[in-house]
């Protein structure tokens, strides 16, 4: 970074409340990243008292995340990823794991949080094939349009795109599924699209479907947004694009790096996930 964006990043920085829980850093908190404030360990403890494995279901998606990104790089053979919704790049993010298998591969963060942007600017010591904007998943156009994104994703080769724990903070009049669709008609043919979201139980277990009535009331209250949805709803997103198997399953069940057996609790039934390619 020059001096100059140097001094624009402090300006910024200093314009942010840290009095007020932040999604990303409460995210950190849990996944014991380094870069959260006193308001948001304050809103995560909150979030504990209703759901104590609160901080596995984000330890979970992290490293669904990995696992993805293993898959699209190592095994698909892809060679540009754009993450949406990206969050603070803590240990482990996209690029690290990407770069690891094939140091080549282009990557292009985006989130509409200003401490996300700056923190991934600073630690960001590759920008020829890696990259962060400023942007909404709510306005799709922006992000495929953006000058960055251009200039590190070949819309003519498939694309990695990454939708991790990003779609249930939007609401249903903002349409998730038609922010999906126009995100999935822009990536060409070969490309890949991962999902992952928390996820009503099922009907079968009611107490634990009336637990995320109180955790959306929490997350609108702290944190501005939070919904759990049916995974017909999920499943809805990827379109009609190829499930890679096992599909659409908990976070825990996507091709699992180790046998250890897995624990059928309210995390298990809560966040779920998948990968699919279109054809």
């Amino acid at each position: 970074m020059t001096e100059g964006s140097t001094r624009d990043s402090r300006r910024e920085l200093a314009d942010i409340d840290i009095t007020k829980p932040n999604i990303a850093r409460v995210y950190d908190y849990f996944v014991g990243g380094k870069d959260n404030f006193a308001a948001d360990r304050e809103f995560a403890h909150r979030a504990m008292e209703l759901a104590p494995k609160a901080p596995l279901a984000s330890q979970n998606n992290r490293a669904f995340l990995r696992r993805v990104v293993r898959f699209l790089v190592g095994e698909a053979g892809i060679t540009q990823l754009l993450d949406i919704g990206s969050g603070l790049p803590t240990a482990g993010n996209v690029s690290e794991v990407a770069h690891e298998i094939n140091p080549a591969v282009h990557v292009v963060y985006a989130d509409n949080d200003p401490v996300v942007y700056m923190h991934s600017k600073a630690l960001l010591s590759n920008p020829v094939n890696a990259d962060i904007i400023n942007a909404d998943i709510r306005d799709p156009a922006e992000i495929l349009t953006d000058p960055t994104v251009r200039r590190l994703i070949d819309f003519d080769r498939p694309v990695g795109l990454l939708l991790l724990a990003v779609l249930h903070h939007t609401t249903d009049h903002e349409d998730p599924e038609g922010i999906a669709a126009r995100l999935r008609d822009a990536m060409p043919s070969g490309s890949y699209i991962a999902i992952s979201s928390l996820r009503l139980p099922g009907p079968e277990l009611p107490e634990l479907r009336a637990t995320t009535i109180e955790a959306e009331e929490l997350l609108a209250t702290g944190l501005g947004s939070g919904r759990w949805r049916e995974s017909e709803q999920i499943q809805a997103w990827f379109g009609d694009w190829e499930m890679i198997p096992p599909g659409l399953v908990s976070l825990q069940e996507w091709r699992p790096a180790t046998q250890d057996k897995i624990e059928h609790d309210e995390v298990y039934h809560s966040f779920f996930g998948g990968v699919a390619r279109k054809k």
